[in-house]
């Protein structure tokens, strides 16, 4: 195993290319503004103010979202290839589409949960490559 100098980035980013998306921190206390996901039967709220991507998550008791991402803060990164990126990885439940557009998985990694998303491509590109093209 080859350990990482403090100044360089995790091999998620390095090597792999996956951009940062957001920090997923669950609660049990209602928040302003939630945003209920009826098919995971969860709230969310904040990523579309936060200036660093932290969204919170609250649950329904009846929630099929693994109990782990109910009680640990996980990162979450997105993706251009979510079965390439899911290759040899712990998978923490079914690959779901919380929104039109976007497919999301957990991965297990050390103990902790690592959400990774694809966006749907359009235009010929990815997201990210597009939304460049766009500000161009």
């Amino acid at each position: 195993m080859q350990h990482r100098q403090d100044h360089e980035p995790p091999s998620a980013i390095a090597q792999r290319g996956w951009r940062y998306h957001h920090l997923g921190i669950p609660t049990t206390t209602p928040r302003p503004q939630e945003t209920y996901l009826a098919q995971l039967k969860m709230y969310v709220s904040g990523f579309e103010t936060s200036p660093y991507g932290v969204e919170w998550m609250r649950f329904e008791p009846d929630c099929p979202v693994s109990a782990l991402v109910q009680t640990v803060p996980h990162i979450a990164f997105e993706v251009d290839d979510l079965e390439e990126a899911l290759a040899g990885q712990t998978l923490l439940g079914e690959v779901s589409s919380p929104s039109e557009g976007v497919r999301v998985a957990m991965i297990l990694d050390n103990g902790t949960p690592i959400e990774l998303l694809e966006f749907e491509k359009s235009k010929g590109g990815t997201r990210r490559q597009n939304r460049r093209k766009e500000l161009r």
